[in-house]
């Protein structure tokens, strides 16, 4: 669990339990912090509640309906690796030079068949190959296909198609597959990095985030008008503190209309720091090879293309920007 969970914060929780294949949910009005609930949930009843389509999200809200506090705790906390299938991932077969710890070193996996298999972390925007794999089919189980998509538009095809992406070491060191490839080949695996689990190790992949979160002005400003617009009609400027928020905003700003958009990452001559404007440390960093170079009247901007890195810029430059919502 990531040391935010530690938190003592003063939330609600949800449990769980299964009676005759039927999940029923239990609302407990306790204060306590995300791992006490989850060690309440699972010695009391069976986990903190997994969260698998709407209609379990509305029973959710009717259940707390009369109770007074804003947030309730759920059993989705933070992980890194997953399956597009939902299967199992513990085994590891990454390359050597593997990257796992910045934020945008590739969130998406291929292999190269090159009589190890070993596996490479890639930008998911990235155009590659793909297998598919399709569960119905006894003789034909693997498809290579090679046209070059990105992981999601792969990913989306082998559902629309077949069945998935190939998914698990079972079916990668299938001797049926290993015919498929030769060493040209680094196709995309329906390996991915999705940075949130369920309590109790289901795989279900519905999410119910808020949308509205954050919001990309299409208005080219320089960075103080835009942190002047996020304050009077939203919140703030974006602020990036860990590995989802980079991904959604990175989603967020291939909408945009300049080559950068504006972020409340600013530089401090007095203080000679970076911070944010909503008074968050400067943790998790995303900065292009050379930048920052330390300099007055400079703030932070995101590339809306590429990398998505982080790159400084001029105050009177002019660019989208988004905003957050409290």
């Amino acid at each position: 669990l990531t040391a935010k969970m530690q938190w003592s914060l003063i939330l609600l929780f949800l449990c769980c339990f299964i009676d005759c294949q039927l999940y029923q949910f239990h609302y407990i009005n306790e204060n306590k912090n995300w791992t006490e609930a989850q060690q309440y949930c699972r010695e009391k009843h069976t986990d903190l509640v997994t969260v698998t389509n709407m209609k379990d999200m509305k029973r959710l809200i009717n259940i707390s309906a009369g109770d007074q506090s804003d947030h309730t705790y759920i059993g989705l906390f933070r992980d890194t690796w997953r399956w597009s299938d939902g299967s199992s991932f513990s085994f590891r077969h990454w390359n050597p030079i593997f990257n796992n710890h910045n934020p945008n070193s590739g969130q998406c996996a291929m292999t190269k068949f090159d009589g190890e298999g070993r596996w490479t972390n890639v930008n998911c925007d990235n155009k590659k190959p793909f297998i598919c794999y399709d569960e119905t089919n006894t003789t034909h189980k693997y498809h290579l296909i090679k046209e070059e998509k990105s992981w999601q538009e792969a990913q989306s095809y082998c559902r629309e198609k077949h069945t998935d992406l190939i998914s698990g070491m079972k079916q990668l060191q299938d001797e049926e597959v290993k015919k498929l490839l030769n060493s040209n080949y680094q196709p995309y695996i329906g390996l991915f990095r999705d940075t949130w689990r369920w309590s109790d190790g289901s795989s279900f992949s519905f999410r119910h985030w808020n949308p509205n979160k954050l919001i990309l002005i299409k208005e080219a400003m320089n960075w103080e008008d835009a942190l002047t617009y996020c304050r009077g009609h939203h919140y703030n400027l974006v602020t990036i503190t860990n590995v989802d928020d980079q991904k959604q905003i990175q989603e967020k700003v291939k909408e945009a209309s300049t080559d950068y958009v504006w972020m409340g990452l600013r530089y401090a001559c007095t203080l000679d720091l970076w911070f944010w404007v909503s008074d968050e440390m400067v943790s998790d960093e995303n900065w292009a090879k050379g930048e920052p170079m330390d300099d007055c009247d400079m703030s932070g901007a995101m590339e809306t293309g590429g990398e998505h890195q982080w790159k400084k810029k001029n105050d009177t430059e002019k660019f989208n920007f988004i905003c957050s919502k409290n």
